[in-house]
């Protein structure tokens, strides 16, 4: 008989297994506990509340459970971020490797995996520490490595711009989140930081001088900025 999921997931984070002889969560549920509702309970308390407030405890909670009834579907609580990010990259749009058009297919796969991450505030910070070995993350990474490699850029270039690009959109759409929820003390708005830097002595003239055009920018300026920066770096390589 093939391994189970949960035996395949085990072995992956080199997990032992939960117990099999406790006894189940005496807690009445409507609905069976499969992964994808795992899934979908994680996702909604993150686009309700932000990536800080997901527990396994929350999760369910969220499906009237026992935290221990989890653990016959995830492994952990990485193993939930490995599926919660696999779970967006299954949804974003690949298209087939385009030679004539490969800057505006990546800008496309950057935008979506942006756009799918800003749905859920702060989830980013869980795919900067997440390997990328779940499948659903992989296809990502697959499609994009197509797209530059039939575009005639150098297998080595085109790893590491691909490891540049998803580092960025991880790290952008983190920024991101923090400013539209802050959550902490040293997040600041950008016009308190433009008063900052315009207080600032003279001994950083520069700064105070250009203090607007270092806060400025608006909706996504900032980002297609960076990806079309990148991209022209590999487009030279």
């Amino acid at each position: 008989m093939p391994p189970t999921p949960q035996q395949r997931r085990a072995a992956r984070h080199h997990q032992p297994l939960p117990d099999a002889t406790a006894p189940p969560a005496r807690v009445r549920r409507s609905k069976p506990i499969t992964v994808d509702a795992v899934i979908d309970a994680a996702l909604d308390i993150v686009a309700r509340e932000g990536y800080g407030a997901l527990t396994m405890r929350r999760v369910a909670a969220a499906l009237e459970t026992g935290p221990a009834s989890l653990y016959a579907h995830v492994v952990n609580k990485e193993d939930l971020d490995e599926l919660l990010i696999g779970r967006l990259c299954a949804e974003i749009d690949l298209p087939e490797p385009d030679p004539a058009a490969w800057r505006e297919q990546i800008t496309s796969i950057c935008c979506q995996l942006r756009d799918q991450y800003l749905r859920y505030p702060g989830l980013s910070r869980a795919a900067l520490a997440v390997a990328p070995t779940n499948q659903d993350t992989l296809r990502l990474s697959e499609s994009m490595l197509a797209i530059l490699l039939a575009a005639g850029i150098a297998p080595q270039t085109a790893a590491w711009g691909i490891d540049s690009l998803t580092l960025y959109v991880n790290a952008y759409t983190l920024e991101v989140s923090l400013l539209r929820h802050p959550g902490d003390e040293w997040v600041v708005s950008r016009d308190e930081l433009l008063r900052r830097f315009s207080a600032l002595p003279d001994t950083f003239p520069q700064t105070k001088r250009y203090a607007a055009e270092i806060t400025s920018g608006i909706d996504h300026e900032r980002f297609a900025f960076t990806i079309e920066l990148m991209l022209d770096g590999l487009a030279r390589s």
